[in-house]
Order: structure tokens, then C-alpha cells, then sequence
């Protein structure tokens, strides 16, 4: 209402401006004459000040303050180049004001003012005001029935949902909250029951973890003490029956380490500790690792072969891919048997570089397929614990493979043996950037 009132009136102002704009001084004839012509207005004041602030004009009926000096701040305002207004509401009654500057030639030769009283509309929004008043106080009472009746049914299902975040945090994570409707707080239960469904898995997970992990553990440590207390235990040993047991004691150090390597580097993965992805080649690495296991796979009679295609990019650390083959390929060649043969192979297809790791040997039970990359899991225990494995190197492979938004996946080849895939999003030189 006041923002309306100082625009009409500021409009008005700017009609009578534009009747005296052509005059080069301003005197109370020429004023007079010229706002003779101002179409009538609905003003209770109107107001023309020369320069100095003497009032030339004024439309008061009674009390006219022609010759006077106008103090009113708009006008002085004006006088000082500034279109001003003012808006207020008090004694049942809007009271505006409003003055802009008269120029001639861009000197400043007056300003005109306007003052507007109206009850009118005071009278229409303090009769809204009542009304809004009374219907307020009829919405309040039906607002507080209806909140009386809603908090008693919200009250009781919000119990239900507290006692069921309470059971959970006391670690009984099996229970659920029972709360049925298509309202938010049943869709909070539903949400809540599915991450209860979540946490229930994750802690069976980690139990099952901590459990596969000490027994991992609790195996070379106590190979380890019997092997010294052997050594203790025992007067007169002979100096090569010592050195047989330090390095049995030594194998089973290194399989200690190895499988601490292997627990922090998926720690590492499970926290999101990744090294900054780069555009790497894949074909430097893989040439590398075949380097590598071809004197493994020589003492072990495998035949380890590869064929790679060059621009092989992905976007990912270098150690990270370098940990991928190898793990496959150190996994492979370690169940092959003597006279067996792996196979490797690295292209790109559809937007994919793809690394395949293949062996003629037993493959893997179809059963065993689904589980082969869980922590810990072994088709074979005895034979994975001989070959020096800790259970850990393909979920090391599938964790990282997916960080970086890859995949691999375990199949039996139809001619016999096992192939692992692992696929990358394909990377070209700028996608980094």
C-alpha cells in the first residue's frame, strides 16, 4: 500500500514538473497560469517553491502559505536535485508526501511537492485487518483441534520409530520399526528399516572380517612360536636343523607381512585414500609385471604368455594398475600346475580397455563363482595356505577396480581353466583436464 501510494503521487508530481518545465523562472503569476492547466487532482496539498524554498503556490483553502519558506524535508530534497517521498500510516489515516526538482537548462529553478491525506483507504485495511483478525482466531481454534487430534496419532508412531533407534543402538540390529502408512514418518520408518537392513550386513561383514582376519593371523604367529620354542626346547641342536627352523620362521614372517600389506591396503580403499589419478598407459605396466613373474612362472613350469595392443589409457594410478595385473597374474600362475599355461591379454573395445588373465588349469567351482572375490574366501584352503595366498589380493583387485570405476569378473573358460576380466573406462590424453 505505501510502495502504491508514493508511486501515484510521485507520478502526479511529475505531471505538474513537465507544466512548468518551459518556464525559465518561476513567480507566483506564471506558476498560477501554469497549474490552471494541471487536470484536478485529488490532493489535499500542493505545494511550488521557488529555488530558494519560497512557497510561490499553494491549493491550502484556508491558511495558504504563499511567501512563506517550506521546511518540509522532501522539498528540500528536491531543491537539492533528488526526487523524494514519503509514506506513513497513523490516526486511522495515510499520510504522503512527495517532491521532485523543476530544471530549466539543468539549473534547478524550483520544486514542486504534494501532499496526499486519505481515510478512505485507511478505513478499507483496517476493516481487512479485523476480518483477517477474525478469521485467524477461528483458524487458530480449528488448528488447535486438529493438532490435538494429529500429535496423539504422530505421537504414538514416533514412539515406535524411537524405541526401534534405540533397540539398534544397543546393537540389536535385527530389529526393525513397525510403522505402516505412506506418511513421512512411515517413510522415515521405511528409510530407517533399510539402513538398519544395511548395518545388519555391514556388521556381519565385519564380524565375519575380524574373525577371518585373526584367524589369518593367529596361523604363521603360532607357527612362529612353535617353531622357537622348538628351537628353546631343544639341547644340542645341530646347526642345520636351526637354520631349517629360522627360515621356516622367516617364511612365516613373510606371510605375516603380507598379509598386514594386504589388510592396510584395503583399509586404505575402504576409507577412500586413493593416489591422484593421471592418464596412464597401461601396456609399460603390464610389460613390467610380465618382466616379473616370467622367472615365477619359469620355476613352476608354467609357460606365461601376453599379447597387448598399444594406446591402451586409462585414468588411474599408475601403482593401482600395476597392483591389478598383478595380483591376477600372480594368481593364476600360482594355481596353475607344472605344465600348465597362462595367457594375458590387454585391447580396448567400446570405450573399455580390457585386461584378460587366462589359465588351463581346474577352474573354479560354480558354486564358489559368486563369493571368489569376498575377503578371506579360498576354494581351496590348504592349497591356497601352501601356495603362500592370503585370501585378500582379489578383493584388493575388485575394490580398486571399482574406485575407479572399472569391473572384473571371474568365468570358467569352456575348454577348461579360469579367466579373470578386468575392464577400464577408456581414457584419452585430455580427460584429466
Amino acid at each position: 500500500m505505501f510502495h502504491s501510494k508514493t508511486a501515484t503521487l510521485q507520478n502526479s508530481v511529475s505531471v505538474m514538473v513537465y507544466s512548468l518545465s518551459g518556464l525559465d523562472q518561476l513567480t507566483e503569476e506564471n506558476v498560477a497560469a501554469a497549474m490552471a492547466v494541471v487536470e484536478e487532482t485529488n490532493l489535499s496539498r500542493i505545494l511550488v517553491t521557488n529555488a530558494a524554498g519560497r512557497i510561490l503556490y499553494d491549493t491550502r483553502e484556508t491558511g495558504g502559505a504563499v511567501g512563506e519558506y517550506c521546511l518540509y524535508t522532501e522539498v528540500v530534497q528536491a531543491l537539492l536535485g533528488n526526487d523524494a517521498n514519503n509514506s506513513s500510516y497513523r490516526r486511522g489515516a495515510f499520510h504522503s508526501r512527495a517532491a521532485s526538482p523543476v530544471l530549466y537548462r539543468n539549473q534547478i529553478i524550483g520544486a514542486v511537492c504534494a501532499y496526499e491525506y486519505d481515510t478512505e483507504q485507511a478505513a478499507l485495511l483496517e476493516g481487512l485487518q479485523g476480518n483477517l483478525l477474525r478469521l485467524s482466531a477461528v483458524i487458530a481454534v480449528v488448528v488447535a483441534g486438529l493438532s490435538v487430534i494429529l500429535s496423539r496419532a504422530l505421537t504414538q508412531k514416533i514412539g515406535r520409530l524411537l524405541t526401534a533407534i534405540r533397540q539398534v543402538r544397543a546393537g540389536a540390529y535385527s530389529h526393525r520399526a513397525d510403522i505402516r502408512g505412506a506418511d513421512e514418518i512411515a517413510q522415515i520408518a521405511q528409510e530407517f528399516n533399510s539402513l538398519t537392513d544395511r548395518l545388519q550386513t555391514t556388521e556381519g561383514a565385519r564380524r565375519r572380517f575380524v574373525s577371518d582376519a585373526s584367524h589369518e593371523l593367529k596361523t604363521p604367529l603360532a607357527a612362529i612360536r612353535l617353531l622357537t620354542d622348538s628351537i628353546l626346547q631343544t639341547e644340542d641342536i645341530d646347526l642345520d636343523t636351526t637354520r631349517e627352523f629360522v627360515s621356516d620362521i622367516g617364511q612365516e614372517a613373510e606371510r605375516l607381512a603380507r598379509i598386514t600389506e594386504d589388510l592396510l591396503r584395503l583399509t586404505r580403499l575402504d576409507s577412500g585414500a586413493m593416489g591422484k589419478p593421471e592418464v596412464v598407459d597401461v601396456l609399460p605396466v603390464l610389460e613390467q609385471v610380465m618382466r616379473m613373474m616370467n622367472l615365477v612362472a619359469q620355476e613352476k613350469g608354467v609357460e606365461l604368455t601376453y599379447a597387448a595392443a598399444e594406446g591402451c589409457t586409462v585414468l588411474a594410478a599408475k601403482d593401482e594398475i600395476h597392483q591389478v595385473i598383478y595380483n591376477l597374474v600372480d594368481n593364476a600362475v600360482k594355481y596353475s600346475a607344472a605344465g600348465g599355461a597362462v595367457q594375458v591379454s590387454l585391447r580396448w573395445r567400446n570405450e573399455q580397455v580390457v585386461l584378460q588373465v587366462a589359465d588351463n588349469g581346474a577352474g573354479i567351482p560354480e558354486e564358489d563363482l559368486p563369493r571368489i572375490f569376498q575377503r578371506f574366501y579360498r576354494v581351496d584352503k590348504a592349497r591356497s595356505r601352501a601356495a603362500g595366498g592370503t585370501g585378500l589380493g582379489l578383493s584388493i583387485v575388485r575394490d580398486t577396480m571399482e574406485k575407479r570405476g572399472g569391473t572384473v569378473e571371474a568365468a570358467n573358460r569352456p575348454e577348461g581353466g579360469a579367466v579373470f576380466t578386468a575392464c577400464w573406462p577408456y581414457a584419452r590424453g585430455g580427460d584429466l583436464a
